[in-house]
């Protein structure tokens, strides 16, 4: 499997009864802190490069912090910055601890409203300053903005020359600081605006102050600040007067969930967390809609609103084949239908021979297509044995029948992970003789020269795995044929969307499209559509086109597919090697809810991926 990255994670909790009635309840007013670590902890596997919270408490008197934030990098920010927090703690009393009120008033991150971030990079810029969440600070609490996001901008370019003409200053060239500055403007002009009301009432001082925490609407902040921005997204926000928000992007790309009771109101990346950290069932938990906020005032009144008018929906399927936890259950029920629609075309690459084909799966991410996979071909099987039970006759003898009812689908779990591959050795030949050894195989699973051997895997995305290290080793139990399969089509057009697939050379799918174009004496159509490309440059956003689709239309799935085998079957294996792909029918039929397949089929459903998939293209080298 080979490990894509992917960002981020979110999780949000805003406390809605004062912190004493956790202290008497829970025996502890770090409820929502504890709560907050158990959502990062369980989406630990949308982030693993940097981690960071914030908090904010609602009533402390002028003069003492309100907003703190605390963020790390590497493995293991998670535990680091929860740490680091148990620090401030230091030095009080258990009396004290255990005093809300004290707390409230004196002790760092005892407050009311949380927010944390899990942070992959696929962007290529690393270290702690670009670890979320993000702070703007000022002297008025409601102009301060803590800020962290789930999202990728496909636009930045445009945004920055939009907000640099109004005389902004960004910090950085980076959709993060853009974000963080066009929602600390427009939550500037708000708080103005409200001051503005605060003085025609004839408010003053501490007044004019409480008035505003009291009347800022996010909601308005939010629609002004966000319509230019083009890709997947779902930003969350805390404000220095207790205001927390969540917006998800217009096409509905990236996911949030979020649950509310009377004690507290949640917000996540996944809905499995959410049940269980909180221990509720799938259907408390309602889904953020495409282009919908959630807002919870300083007073704690939750509502949604739909700040951005809905687009079509595109909401991510690489999700539900890889990237979210697999004990949501749509999910896996999702995963295991992407197994059982490939099980024509796995027939067809072992001619039915399921009497002497073993089955498996590349761990540890694809086991729930390998079971979907596994119970069609049951009944694939079973329908076999009942045409030939019947065609017996009332006179088939024990034997005939035993010798029916005894085939199997043969299940074995023959790759296995075996170690990680470590960073620290740069010498590219040790590190390729290092990945061939990432798995290991069970042996004696597959009778040499007689078994074909299908393995299923999650996806095949660069094909670096298999060819460097899976498809070697699992030649090594001398199956007659060795099947790849992938639960997922085939990805063949970079992800701009938060995915960490963003250049074409390194797709097993492009590389073979371009040498069957070369192959066939066919390059006149890279050179048409690079012209194309460049001449699109010129145009408005609703002309631009996929130029890169004309590479791969010439040919069929299958004969990509053959050729991806070809590419990636290492020299000194003489065993035939067939890889078998979903179909984009076969994903959707799957997933029918997660209709974003522009990966696969090159849909992409901004106008800023469209261009930047050109751009890429204009870049490469073949």
């Amino acid at each position: 499997m080979e490990v894509l990255k992917h960002e981020c994670g979110v999780a949000m909790i805003r406390l809605l009864k004062p912190l004493d009635y956790y202290e008497q309840k829970y025996g502890t007013w770090m409820y929502g802190l504890n709560k907050l670590y158990l959502l990062m902890e369980k989406q630990h596997n949308r982030g693993q490069e940097g981690a960071g919270l914030a908090a904010v408490k609602l009533q402390v008197e002028p003069g003492a912090e309100y907003m703190f934030r605390e963020r790390a990098e590497g493995s293991g920010a998670i535990s680091e910055i929860f740490q680091l927090v148990q620090q401030h703690f230091r030095g009080y009393t258990a009396e004290q601890l255990h005093d809300a009120s004290f707390a409230e008033q004196h002790i760092p991150f005892a407050g009311e409203a949380y927010m944390g971030h899990l942070r992959y990079s696929t962007t290529g810029k690393s270290g702690l300053s670009y670890v979320h969440p993000f702070l703007r600070r000022n002297n008025w609490r409601a102009k301060n903005l803590a800020l962290c996001g789930n999202f990728n901008l496909t636009n930045v370019d445009e945004i920055f020359d939009h907000i640099t003409s109004l005389g902004q200053h960004p910090r950085a060239y980076a959709d993060t600081f853009i974000m963080l500055e066009q929602v600390g403007h427009r939550l500037d002009r708000e708080a103005e605006r409200c001051y503005v009301e605060a003085r025609a009432l004839g408010l003053e001082g501490m007044d004019i102050t409480r008035y505003i925490d009291q009347h800022i609407d996010l909601a308005r902040v939010l629609r002004s600040a966000s319509p230019m921005w083009d890709g997947g997204y779902v930003i969350c926000g805390l404000t220095g007067s207790g205001e927390s928000f969540a917006l998800r992007d217009p096409w509905g790309i990236r996911p949030a969930f979020w649950y509310q009771d009377d004690e507290v109101c949640v917000l996540a990346s996944e809905r499995p967390v959410i049940q269980t950290a909180f221990n509720v069932s799938s259907d408390c938990i309602r889904e953020l809609e495409p282009g919908e906020a959630l807002l919870i005032s300083q007073a704690g009144q939750v509502r949604t609103e739909q700040v951005n008018a809905p687009r079509e929906r595109s909401a991510c399927s690489f999700e539900r084949i890889y990237f979210s936890r697999g004990s949501d259950a749509d999910i896996y029920q999702e995963r295991k239908m992407l197994g059982r629609e490939l099980v024509p075309q796995v027939l067809k690459a072992i001619d039915e021979d399921v009497d002497h084909t073993v089955f498996s799966f590349i761990p540890n991410t694809a086991e729930s297509a390998f079971f979907g996979m596994a119970q069609g071909l049951d009944e694939w099987l079973n329908e076999q044995k009942a045409r030939a039970i019947a065609a017996l006759g009332p006179k088939a003898s024990p034997d005939e029948l035993s010798a029916i009812l005894s085939r199997r689908i043969r299940r074995e779990k023959v790759a296995v992970k075996d170690i990680k591959l470590r960073t620290f050795i740069t010498e590219s030949n040790s590190r390729d003789d290092l990945a061939a050894h990432v798995y290991d195989i069970t042996y004696g699973t597959v009778r040499p020269e007689v078994d074909n051997l299908v393995v299923i895997d999650d996806s095949i995305v660069r094909g670096t795995t298999l060819r460097q290290s899976i498809i070697g080793i699992l030649a090594r139990l001398r199956p007659k044929k060795i099947v790849i399969v992938s639960s997922s089509p085939q990805v063949r057009y970079p992800d701009y969307y938060g995915i960490d697939m963003s250049r074409l050379s390194e797709f097993i799918a492009f590389r073979a499209a371009v040498a069957l174009l070369k192959e066939r004496g066919m390059e006149d159509i890279i050179v048409h559509a690079r012209e194309q490309a460049l001449a699109q440059r010129s145009l408005p956003r609703e002309q631009w086109q996929n130029c890169v689709a004309q590479l791969y239309a010439p040919f069929t799935p299958e004969e990509l597919s053959a050729k991806m085998a070809q590419l990636l079957t290492p020299a000194d294996v003489d065993i035939p090697v067939e890889i078998v792909y979903q179909s984009i029918d076969g994903l959707h039929a799957a997933c029918p809810q997660h209709t974003g397949d522009w990966y696969f089929s090159g849909q992409y459903p901004t106008p800023g991926g469209v261009r930047l998939l050109n751009e890429t293209f204009l870049s490469q080298e073949y």
